[in-house]
């Protein structure tokens, strides 16, 4: 379950309720969660504890895909998948398979997304994108000059800002993702000791060490 509470359909302002009709039909999104795509669905029910930042994520993804955007839908989603994988969030990259998928991105790409660094399917455009998404997530904005120099050579100014905002905001949606434990990020933590059999020495540095 999420960490935080869930708004039901009872509670649910004007303004989300119109997106779990949209969403979820007639259902109590909480009693009764899944969506189309196949995740529970608590993403929307725990964002709408607050009105405003639902709306505002609400806002930023018709944004992202508004015909006045320079970067296509192409670039978007290869980005944002490797920004969802990069990220650790299960549920960001699995969804941005999807719209990658319907954004013309062949499947061989799709699949390689993970690997890219060593895969022969992303052409010298695709690497300059992949490159300045892992400075933007796996070295926290520290973009080297010549990572941007090859993403400038790509696209415009306005291009680049564009990509830099989506990729930053996915960042932030998986940040949140795994902390709040939604959608497909709701996973235990995998670090963890690991008991040692009944009897074993308890001090594992003096049984290593040769002095």
């Amino acid at each position: 379950m999420p960490r935080l509470r869930q708004v039901p359909r009872s509670e649910a302002p004007p303004e989300v309720l119109e997106m779990y009709n949209r969403l979820f039909g007639d259902r109590d999104p909480v009693t009764q969660p899944g969506t189309a795509t196949g995740t529970p669905g608590n993403w929307w029910t725990v964002f709408a504890l607050v009105p405003d930042i639902f709306n505002s994520a609400v806002a930023q993804f018709g944004m992202f895909s508004s015909k006045q955007r320079i970067l296509t839908p192409y670039q978007r989603e290869l980005a944002l998948t490797r920004a969802g994988f990069a990220g650790a969030s299960q549920f960001v990259f699995s969804q941005h398979c999807k719209a990658a998928r319907a954004a013309g991105v062949p499947e061989g790409k799709i699949a390689a997304i993970p690997s890219w660094g060593s895969a022969a399917a992303f052409d010298a455009d695709d690497r300059a994108i992949l490159a300045y998404v892992d400075d933007l997530v796996l070295a926290d904005g520290r973009v080297q000059d010549a990572t941007f120099e090859r993403l400038r050579s790509l696209l415009t100014d306005e291009a680049i800002l564009e990509l830099t905002f989506a990729v930053c905001t996915y960042r932030l949606h998986a940040t949140m993702c795994r902390a709040l434990h939604l959608e497909y990020d709701e996973v235990p933590e995998r670090v963890v000791e690991i008991a040692a059999p009944s009897g074993a020495p308890t001090d594992v540095m003096r049984q290593i060490s040769r002095d």
